[in-house]
């Protein structure tokens, strides 16, 4: 027998050798799916020619303008020429409207173009020996960075100008740069995976990896025209100092520390919790643009809040192993435990596959949360990221039609299939609301803030333990009853155009209404914004003649366009890809900004590299802090169910024969 056991090992460690190859020693071109991976240090002769050496944030913001320039700075430290790609993220709320290029004296202004003009452009300029920039977007909150031919001893500048318009929520206004792009789940394969999506499969550094090479830092201002009050960074250790009431600047109290592995987040009130409500107003040479923001109304009593219905839809995935879903955990736990008695509830958890607590929404009785709460401190992650499969199965679930449904989707948000997400969110709006949690320091914004902007609702965000319960509060007095229904707008007098949103759906936050739109004319009349709130009619009117044309007001032609590109293309509900393609190029390329169908494009004109001879880097991303190496999804998750299956299964009964063995001998 003891033969036997010997030969059950060896098949047994032959077996696991065969399938662990498989997952871990993968060539390249095997791999099944397009996935991220660790990056190798010292695994190949580009590890030494590390590009990036410092990313420098400068941020000024004007009442409710933010104005961020971005600096990054390569360094070709290897004896050889480069070409390198890195990946970054971005606000989904930018409007990129600039970059250049600096090469020792050298400054080249980059241009706007046809996103496969600009790249025939850059591969002619690589392959000719220029030295070269390429900046595109993959999605909407991800950029990629292309550079060619960085000679042995290069220092290259590249400078990005974007502006961005801040709204407040409940009072406090939320200025975030998000520093690094967590590892996206996918289940494409390589080989099938469109252009777009080929940024997925990018190195990332082990977790705790220190980065000794690259350097963060981010000074911002804020200049609000009205006294401010209680100014924090929630995300960095910084410095705050005031230069009057309401003016300050904000540093990071260490430069030398690295804080680019997780989000820059920056909160700030004024006094009295006012807002800056009213009407912004800018005269161009061909066009004008207006801004409103409307304050919003209170919210009315708990006895005329209806009975609701609650589906959590929680990631269980790697990605959310450790911090994200600790957090989650106790998110869940404030959130459910927050029911009334007359609600019903359901969880459905999410990674490779779906699992729902019960076929229909149950009563929130004690019994039925306190046994959610134990489904879900059992919950370890691990696993994909299947979340279109789990939301079509939430909305499954048989519905009482007299109770209001709502699905909180509880996430980090590491998927690439964003836009099927979005486009059922959309499809089912007459039935169901849906409302988005993001969990962790680096959350996918795009997915957090494209579900809330598909459900027509708000997208809530914590990023570190100890935030779950003010979230937690947060949600559910946002979510139990709109504040305003029956929105509308009227123009007396004042010629408006090209408004965004053209139509605004009923209010739940406390945050106010912002419409953008142009205007032609003289700047006269009156703007009344009337609707229903819980106390009866609401109406908030406006003359435009109180509000003058400002220089200073320019960057409203970039967030109106901005606003227009989202809305087209961003998120694209129920439409064929590229359907409004042509649109949004002209508009692209008219304001000058980044778009998925524009890129910038930057061209040293000096042959610098004649033979064209260069290594390829991709450069490694930090994992997002918080982020355990299971988000790469190099781990037993890998194998494929049946190979997984009959593994465990073998595992089983070698254990049981060989416990067995032992008692048996012990008994002897």
């Amino acid at each position: 027998m003891k033969r036997f056991e010997t030969l059950a090992f060896l098949g047994f460690m032959i077996f696991l050798i065969f399938s662990a190859a498989k997952v871990f020693g993968a060539e390249e071109g095997d791999m099944k799916t397009l996935s991220p991976y660790f990056f190798v240090e010292n695994g190949d002769s580009a590890a030494e020619s590390f590009p990036l050496k410092n990313t420098d944030v400068s941020v000024q913001v004007n009442g409710v303008i933010a104005d961020v320039v971005v600096r990054q700075t390569y360094g070709n430290e290897g004896k050889t020429p480069i070409n390198a790609r890195y990946v970054f993220p971005a606000s989904t709320r930018a409007a990129v409207q600039g970059m250049k290029m600096t090469i020792g004296e050298k400054v080249i202004v980059a241009k706007i173009k046809e996103k496969e003009t600009a790249k025939k452009e850059f591969e002619a300029a690589k392959k000719s020996g220029k030295s070269a920039s390429l900046l595109s977007q993959q999605r909407p909150n991800v950029f990629t960075m292309n550079v060619a031919n960085i000679m042995p001893g290069d220092i290259v500048d590249i400078e990005l100008h974007y502006t961005e318009l801040l709204v407040p929520s409940e009072g406090v206004y939320e200025f975030m740069y998000p520093t690094v792009v967590g590892p996206r789940y996918s289940s494409q394969s390589k080989e099938d995976a469109p252009e777009d999506d080929q940024w997925v499969e990018n190195p990332y550094l082990k977790m705790g990896t220190p980065v000794v090479k690259t350097t963060f830092n981010i000074t911002s201002r804020l200049s609000t025209g009205m006294p401010l009050h209680d100014v924090a960074c929630t995300s960095h250790e910084t410095a705050v100092r005031f230069e009057g009431a309401s003016v300050a600047h904000i540093t990071l109290k260490n430069e030398g520390d690295f804080g680019g592995n997780r989000d820059y987040i920056l909160h700030y009130r004024l006094a009295d919790k006012q807002i800056q409500s009213g009407l912004m107003l800018y005269k161009g040479d061909d066009e004008n643009f207006f801004l409103l923001t409307v304050q919003p109304p209170k919210r009315i009593s708990d006895s005329d809040i209806p009975p609701r219905e609650y589906i959590f839809l929680v990631d269980v995935s790697g990605s959310m192993n450790g911090f994200p879903l600790d957090v989650s955990k106790e998110l869940l736990k404030n959130l459910i435990g927050a029911l009334r008695p007359d609600d019903k509830f359901n969880v459905v958890l999410f990674a490779g596959c779906s699992q729902l607590m019960s076929p229909a929404s149950l009563p929130a009785t004690k019994e039925n949360i306190e046994a959610a709460i134990r489904t879900i401190d059992r919950q370890q992650g691990g696993g994909g990221t299947e979340l279109l499969a789990a939301l079509k199965n939430a909305l499954n679930i048989p519905r009482d039609e007299s109770f209001s449904r709502s699905v909180i989707v509880v996430t980090d948000g590491y998927i690439d299939a964003e836009k099927a997400v979005f486009d059922t969110i959309h499809q089912n709006l007459s039935q169901t609301n849906v409302f988005a949690f993001g969990i962790g320091s680096s959350v996918n914004r795009y997915l957090i803030e494209g579900i809330a902007h598909a459900g027509m609702g708000e997208p809530f965000i914590v990023t570190k333990p100890g935030e779950g319960a003010s979230a937690a509060r947060k949600f559910c007095n946002y979510v139990k009853a709109p504040l305003l229904k029956d929105i509308k707008l009227n123009f007396e007098g004042f010629e408006t155009y090209d408004l965004e949103p053209s139509n605004i759906p009923d209010m739940f936050s406390e945050r106010p209404i912002v419409v953008a739109g142009k205007w032609k004319g003289d700047a006269v009349g009156q703007i009344r914004v009337s609707g229903n709130s819980g106390q009866g009619p609401y109406l908030q009117e406006f003359n435009v003649a109180d509000s003058k044309s400002l220089a200073e007001n320019a960057p409203l032609r970039y967030l109106w366009a901005r606003t227009k590109i989202a809305r087209l293309s961003d998120f694209q509900f129920g439409r064929e890809e590229g359907a409004n393609r042509e649109e949004i190029t002209s508009l692209g390329l008219k304001y000058s900004l980044l778009t998925k169908y524009t890129s910038f494009i930057a061209v040293h004109e000096e042959v610098r590299n004649p033979d064209g001879a260069a290594t390829d880097v991709k450069q490694p991303l930090p994992l997002p802090q918080g982020v355990s190496n299971l988000a790469i999804g190099q781990s037993m998750t890998n194998v494929p169910e049946p190979e997984l299956y009959l593994m465990l299964l073998l595992l089983g009964v070698f254990i049981a024969f060989t416990r067995k063995r032992r008692v048996a001998g012990n008994r002897g």
